[in-house]
């Protein structure tokens, strides 16, 4: 028997090629994103269009609660989605739309405007589901649904962000539910409800925010001003919470406008013990109340980790509270309907207790 060659015997590992080369170079030498397969992508392609990204979505999809409760929302309720034409609004790789095939949809159509589509049409191919989604590119204000479709039965749409609006498609949401959904359709979720809430937080509050008043002997206090205007995203202890919840606005995705988002709340929140104030946390819940079995999305403090966390909003000062002792004031939120990652934000507050008083106007803003 003949020995084999060394060249048949070598074994060659090797990525997948792409499908086909995307030709996405213009004609002033310039790039066109919408033509660029992510694997091309450079930093600076990514920092353009970063939700190509994979480590995004693998955020997104490793998020227990997210995927699993719109999972469970779609596939346990198959009586919503058989025979049905659903609408999935940045449909990502395309997870929600295959749940959605999964429980019985006639077609789903997944609108997506990053490159990361590319993935999520082989993703749905690979799955044997690319008879029943169809993939659209682009932002759903820009785009034609396929031939023949009018209206949909089910909208679906993950468009909740940081203090629920931050980087939020809600804007897209609403459009395709005037333009697209049924009288009597329904969207996942339809409900979602801000809340506030006080903590006691003075550890993490001296090592980021006091410790710029003496740094290696130096005086920078007047990096504490903006350190103390931009709210904090992260994961809140349950132990550090001091008083009740308030629900600061409730939002009905069936009938809500874009006038709606912008929130101007008065406050209340009654203190659970004798503590400290040094913050105020942001969080929401989103519900899907089509389900017959009551189906939320918490990230409330302690519910659970998910990637969108809570938003912390701490004050110069701090209150000392005694049980019972009441806290009011008003919260805003002004969304930038051209860049929703830009959101400006005021707690003010007056509190007149056994042990302290202060009055305190306090102004935030996120941006990215």
């Amino acid at each position: 028997m003949s020995k084999p060659s060394e060249a048949s015997a070598k074994k060659v590992a090797c990525f997948e090629p792409r499908e086909q080369k995307m030709d996405a170079q213009k004609a002033n030498g310039s790039v066109d994103l919408d033509k660029m397969a992510p694997e091309d992508m450079t930093s600076k392609e990514y920092y353009l269009d970063s939700s190509a990204h994979f480590a995004v979505h693998e955020e997104l999809l490793k998020d227990d609660i997210r995927t699993k409760t719109f999972r469970n929302a779609i596939i346990n309720n198959r009586h919503l989605f058989k025979d049905k034409i659903v609408l999935d609004i940045g449909c990502g790789v395309g997870i929600f739309s295959l749940f959605a095939a999964k429980a019985g949809a006639k077609m789903v159509i997944a609108v997506e405007k990053s490159n990361v589509i590319e993935y999520a049409k082989r993703i749905i191919r690979a799955n044997r589901y690319d008879k029943i989604i169809k993939f659209v590119k682009g932002k759903v204000e820009d785009v034609e649904l396929p031939e023949g479709v009018k209206q949909v039965d089910v909208i679906i749409a993950e468009w909740m962000g940081y203090s629920l609006f931050y980087d939020s498609n809600i804007q897209s949401v609403i459009y395709a539910r005037d333009k697209y959904l049924k009288p009597d359709g329904i969207m996942f979720p339809d409900r979602a409800t801000l809340y506030m809430v006080g903590i006691e937080d003075r550890d993490y509050k001296e090592d980021k925010v006091e410790w710029w008043s003496n740094v290696h002997g130096y005086n920078m206090s007047c990096v504490k001003n903006y350190v103390m205007r931009e709210p904090l995203v992260d994961t809140v202890d349950k132990r550090q919470l001091c008083t009740d919840h308030f629900p600061l606005k409730a939002f009905d995705l069936k009938t809500m406008t874009i006038n709606d988002i912008d929130v101007d709340a008065k406050f209340r929140l009654t203190a659970l013990r004798d503590d400290y104030i040094h913050a105020f946390v942001i969080y929401f819940v989103a519900e899907f109340t089509a389900c017959p079995q009551r189906t939320v999305i918490s990230t409330a403090p302690g519910a659970g980790y998910t990637h969108w966390k809570q938003t912390v909003f701490y004050f110069p000062d701090y209150v000392t509270i005694k049980c019972n002792e009441v806290l009011e004031g008003t919260y805003y939120c002004k969304v930038n309907l051209e860049n929703t990652k830009k959101l400006s934000f005021g707690i003010d507050f007056q509190f007149n207790g056994q042990l302290s008083s202060l009055q305190s106007n306090n102004q935030y803003f996120m941006k990215g």
